[in-house]
């Protein structure tokens, strides 16, 4: 049968610290989709990033803005940071998303490298589950100004500084004072993120269909403060009172610093990102896989 997605843009992990073997490797690997592709009837465009870094010739490259406005699918060879840089970006143009994982099986690339023909077979084609992941707007207002913007699939973070003591924080949601938290830090965390960052710090998993955050102090200093699941319609804003070399992250993307009197306003973004899976595939399979709930269970 022929493939279901004519134009098909390949994404590929590429870190200039990389080593030979691990380019060669990811090399290989992106070849080897790409040829796949190729047999089932799809033309094959390459992020123009991961051509360069790999080396790879003989493709049309396009810009990530080009490919979504072009193409029809998104395939990514990496593991979730790969896929989580690449889903911030194509969440606006709607073009759904393929993982690929070269290792381990990662949370939101679950396709394993091994095989990838037959697990892709069929989803070209049209079978597949399609899962929608919601997205964070945000931005750091000081003195009435916005001097920060970003996007989250993860999470909004205030950090401490490395050296310095405790942050206060002032939160509140959708205009209502919430508390004044003395803590290393709070976290708001997507369905997506609740299995990251938000999940070491104590913060419950969220099942993707939730339409819900999660506000997650780190380690704070009165124990009653605990995480909270807030609707993703809220607007909530962080304003930091006190502490040093305090700082702001949103999926890694950081803002160095924070300035006392500087506000993390975050709202729910207008667009979502189009994840598929294999026909079969289910969310708490990959917890199970993820967080080894099986282990130490004895045979029945």
């Amino acid at each position: 049968m022929k493939s279901k997605f004519q134009l098909v843009a390949l994404i590929g992990k590429y870190q200039t610290f990389f080593s030979n073997a691990t380019v060669a490797s990811s090399r290989e690997a992106l070849g080897a989709v790409a040829d796949f592709l190729h047999s089932q009837g799809c033309d094959v465009v390459l992020e123009q990033d991961t051509a360069r870094n790999m080396g790879l010739t003989g493709y049309t490259q396009l810009s990530v803005a080009q490919i979504g406005e072009q193409c029809d699918l998104g395939l990514v060879v990496g593991g979730d940071g790969t896929m989580l840089g690449i889903g911030r970006q194509m969440a606006a143009y709607g073009v759904p998303l393929i993982g690929i994982n070269q290792g381990r099986l990662g949370f939101i690339t679950d396709v394993p490298y091994q095989g990838f023909a037959a697990t892709l077979e069929p989803m070209l084609q049209g079978d597949y589950v399609e899962d929608h992941r919601s997205l964070m707007d945000a931005r750091v207002m000081r003195s009435g100004d916005c001097v920060y913007t970003a996007a989250a699939m993860n999470d909004v973070v205030l950090n401490r500084g490395a050296t310095s003591g405790m942050v206060e924080l002032r939160v509140e949601v959708d205009g209502h004072f919430v508390a004044n938290q003395r803590a290393d830090g709070l976290i708001i965390a997507t369905p997506t993120g609740s299995t990251a960052y938000a999940l070491s710090a104590g913060g419950p998993l969220l099942h993707p269909s939730i339409p819900g955050w999660v506000m997650v102090p780190i380690a704070p200093h009165t124990l009653s403060n605990r995480p909270i699941v807030l609707a993703n319609t809220s607007h909530i804003a962080i304003e930091l009172v006190a502490g040093r070399d305090a700082s702001a992250s949103f999926d890694m993307q950081s803002l160095a610093s924070l300035m006392h009197g500087d506000r993390i306003e975050v709202t729910r973004s207008q667009h979502h990102v189009r994840f598929l899976h294999p026909r079969g595939w289910s969310y708490f399979d990959t917890l199970r896989e993820k967080l080894h709930w099986n282990e130490g269970v004895a045979p029945q």
